[in-house]
């Protein structure tokens, strides 16, 4: 009955919506001319539509405004980012700075670049020194293999004079802080490959230094370690000397008037012992099986001398006579020191001290102050004095009383702050001036009287009172000088071309201009009181400033 029913809508057609639905039914179902669907022949149907882009898209006059209107604003917004990029890139700019040419604005940071050295440490103390000085070793001379060790004596600025001390420094550990620069061969390596012949005979001592250099690498992330041991000390320290003969008996002028020397050898002993050094091997510190390595350590001076009749800074061993020292006060004195049959107990009966040379009656009466002395380096019986006033003096001990030769060298009367003896051309002898300048001098052309000696070399670049210079150790024409503002090397073989050279020469460091010797500053410190070369590592330099010690070694040297 259903059926029946079914069938006569169908053909009456009284019925829309059930038609449309056997309409439907009939268009699902494949035509004729399809073959039907197979396991060769499968249908598949996409259920995503296709969408087609049309290249040639016509726009409206509207669209296109629109369009060329962001175009406009995003090519403005992108040259606003890019100039405020500029100017950040000009506000944080990183620039060298020298104090040369230069003045530090207030609130301006200086940021020390690390590749500019080889190796580089600093310490800050918990008073400033204002003089140290670095005891001889026996681990070798010219050593240049990182990590290096060092010892050095130095005097503190307490606001007391009973906190003040005299410290001895062991430093260990001190490892390169610069990134190695790359041997011509391992730049060759990187572009064609690494050599496939090993066993070259040509490049066997080539291998060993890039041995030792790449120990150096592995050697970089160590922490320097620092040992140190205070002795009691009277007042401040103004300067510290160690004999180089017998490095464990230490010079120090105090700003009470009296001169003290220490025997550290039981610190150095306790240095060694700490090294794992064994009983009786003095080989870390010291001189080499001078005493045993159980030495007690002194706290106290053996010997103290209160002949001066004021304080001094002026102090120097002889290098060539052993135990042979001069002191000079701020009145002009110059006392000699003589060590006595037996001086190594080290008691206050070891030297016999003298009043060798008082102040001169017939010039720089006004103010005769020894401001330094340096014994010869190849004379046992000459010295040189830097005073006020200008002045340069040398004396024999053999003549007592007076000066053999004295030259005023500055025309204005400024002091002679430092004077430096080389130690390899003995006839040349370095100063520096309270108005900044830093000479050179010839003391043959000492001899004549006829008129004022003229310098082989003078620097006016310096802007403040040179406070210390050193020459080279191994090398005649290096040389270290420091300012309150910074630690300057120099190496006075470069010449000027010539075709610069007279035009130039009376302008060098005038200016703003920097000389063409200036190899290499330090700067940072704040006011710089005191540098030296280390007479063992190969270009080493330790300075002292009111903001703590630094030692370095320029990579370009």
């Amino acid at each position: 009955m259903g059926k029946k029913s079914k069938r006569k809508q169908s053909s009456g057609g009284s019925n829309a919506k059930n038609s449309n639905k056997t309409t439907a039914k009939r268009d699902d179902r494949p035509s004729a001319t399809l073959l039907d669907e197979t396991p060769d022949n499968l249908h598949f149907e996409d259920p995503f539509e296709d969408v087609y882009e049309q290249e040639n898209a016509v726009m409206d006059g509207e669209e296109e405004e629109e369009e060329e209107g962001m175009m406009e604003d995003n090519d403005k917004e992108q040259g606003e980012q890019q100039q405020q990029q500029q100017q950040q890139m000009n506000e944080t700019k990183i620039q060298s700075w020298n104090p040369l040419t230069s003045t530090l604005e207030p609130g301006t940071k200086l940021e020390v670049d690390e590749s500019a050295y080889k190796m580089h440490h600093s310490l800050t103390p918990e008073w400033p020194a204002l003089s140290f000085d670095i005891v001889r070793d026996t681990l070798g001379e010219s050593r240049t293999r990182f990590p290096h060790s060092m010892v050095v004596a130095a005097g503190s600025q307490a606001d007391r004079a009973d906190r003040n001390k005299l410290t001895i420094m062991k430093l260990t550990d001190l490892a390169r802080t610069g990134r190695r620069q790359k041997t011509e061969k391992e730049l060759d390596d990187e572009i064609l490959g690494e050599e496939y012949d090993k066993g070259d005979d040509t490049d066997d001592d080539e291998d060993v230094d890039d041995g030792e250099d790449s120990d150096d690498d592995e050697l970089e992330d160590i922490d320097p370690i620092l040992e140190h041991f205070s002795l009691r000390h009277n007042g401040g320290v103004n300067r510290v000397r160690v004999m180089p003969q017998r490095p464990e008996v230490v010079a120090t002028w105090s700003d009470s008037g009296a001169v003290h020397l220490y025997n550290i050898r039981g610190v150095l002993d306790s240095f060694n012992r700490s090294a794992g050094l064994v009983e009786g091997n003095t080989a870390g510190t010291g001189t080499s099986g001078s005493s045993s390595s159980r030495s007690k350590i002194a706290r106290d001076p053996f010997f103290v001398y209160r002949g001066h009749s004021t304080e001094g800074y002026a102090m120097d061993w002889s290098p060539v006579n052993e135990g042979h020292l001069a002191t000079g006060d701020c009145d002009g004195n110059i006392h000699l020191w003589s060590p006595v049959e037996g001086y190594s107990n080290y008691c206050n009966s070891s030297f016999k001290v003298s009043n060798a040379y008082g102040p001169s009656s017939e010039e720089n009466i006004d103010n005769p102050s020894v401001e330094d002395i340096q014994w010869s380096p190849t004379e046992k019986t000459v010295l040189a004095a830097a005073e006020c006033g200008g002045y340069i003096k040398i004396y024999d001990t053999r003549c007592s009383g007076r000066a053999m030769l004295s030259r005023k060298i500055h025309e204005n009367s400024a002091d002679v702050n430092v004077i430096s003896w080389n130690p390899i051309i003995s006839n040349l002898l370095a100063s520096g001036g309270d108005d900044g300048l830093f000479s050179v001098w010839d003391l043959r052309n000492f001899q004549s009287k006829d008129a004022p000696p003229q310098p082989l070399a003078r620097f006016t670049c310096h802007k403040k009172p040179i406070t210390s210079l050193e020459w080279h150790p191994s090398d005649e024409s290096m040389i270290v000088v420091s300012d309150e503002d910074g630690t300057y090397i120099y190496d006075l073989s470069i010449e000027e071309d010539e075709d610069e050279g007279e035009a130039k020469a009376e302008m060098a460091g005038v200016d703003g201009t920097i000389p063409p010797q200036l190899l290499f500053v330090h700067c940072g410190s704040e006011s710089t009181k005191e540098v030296h070369w280390h007479p063992q590592i190969t270009s080493c330099v330790m300075t002292t400033a009111l903001s703590g010690y630094s030692v370095f070694i320029p990579s370009n040297l």
